[in-house]
């Protein structure tokens, strides 16, 4: 089993696999019954769907394809060309699937709808992680998820070489300006969290609009220190505020263009929003023909 196959089944465990496998099934049922494919194909009518890449592409998403035609109910074979991660070019055969023409082409766009979306943050995630190279810093995500996709968005992220930050609001506890704000400073805040779980209490990370509110979750020690919206001179200054043992995370206006000079300032973190919400989908076709 390779490592990013084994990372699908490390994935999507419990409360994440409940999510995809209803995903699977509402998207499925959006689709309704197909009155096209069943008019013309009987149920002996057996085909094969090839699914071909038509430009570069890191893909993510296959271990979703048996998962699918499981959901719709028939006999079939599937055939993998590449493996999950890998990355491809224009013309490249990904996969093979043998089985009736009408679950085929009732799965048709399901399949690629997953595939598309996830080999396109795949492949975003893998660029940001390129330029990140030979940095100390960690490329994560944010929640900035569809809804009903977050578990599927993240781990394509991970299979383009990046890490997750949150997958919920349970993991972390994460003070934020609406928060700061409404509390009336981070200290009073962070104390709040502190009485309010114990000994118990999970980690605290802090966003920072400014050099202030720095020095402010500094002095109260908390986990991590997000720098939010600071451009390449203010996070070098920020960053020397914060004392050894604090986390640090730089946030907002990171782009492909300024990420390596994010990189090389040193934070312990980048985070990038449009990893999930600005991804293009990749272009991926199903090509089905006589058995």
């Amino acid at each position: 089993m390779s490592a990013t196959a084994s990372l699908f089944d490390e994935f999507f465990q419990a409360e994440a696999k409940l999510f995809l496998l209803a995903g699977i099934r509402i998207a499925l049922s959006e689709d309704g019954k197909d009155l096209t494919s069943e008019g013309i194909f009987g149920e002996d009518d057996l085909a094969t769907a090839h699914i071909v890449s038509k430009g570069d592409a890191t893909i993510a998403g296959l271990p979703l394809i048996p998962l699918i035609m499981e959901f719709a109910g028939c006999e079939f074979q599937h055939m993998l060309n590449v493996d999950e991660g890998d990355r491809v070019g224009e013309g490249a055969l990904i996969a093979a699937i043998q089985g009736p023409a009408r679950h085929l082409l009732r799965t048709e766009r399901v399949i690629l709808n997953y595939l598309c979306h996830l080999s396109g943050i795949a492949t975003l995630t893998a660029r940001y992680v390129e330029a990140l190279k030979g940095s100390r810093t960690v490329l994560l995500d944010t929640r900035k998820t569809l809804p009903g996709l977050r578990y599927p968005e993240k781990y394509a992220v991970r299979i383009g070489g990046a890490r997750n930050h949150r997958l919920n609001l349970s993991e972390m506890l994460m003070v934020k300006d609406n928060h700061i704000d409404r509390a009336g400073g981070i200290t009073t805040a962070v104390e709040k969290l502190r009485a309010a779980y114990g000994e118990d209490c999970p980690p605290i990370e802090v966003e920072c609009r400014s050099f202030d509110e720095v020095d402010e979750a500094a002095r109260c020690r908390v986990n991590r220190i997000m720098l939010d919206n600071m451009d390449l001179e203010e996070l070098a200054q920020a960053l020397a505020r914060v004392p050894q043992g604090i986390e640090t995370e730089v946030s907002g206006g990171v782009s492909l263009e300024n990420i390596a000079a994010i990189g090389a300032i040193g934070p312990d973190f980048v985070s990038v929003g449009r990893l999930t919400h600005s991804a293009p989908v990749a272009d991926l076709s199903m090509r089905i023909s006589a058995l």
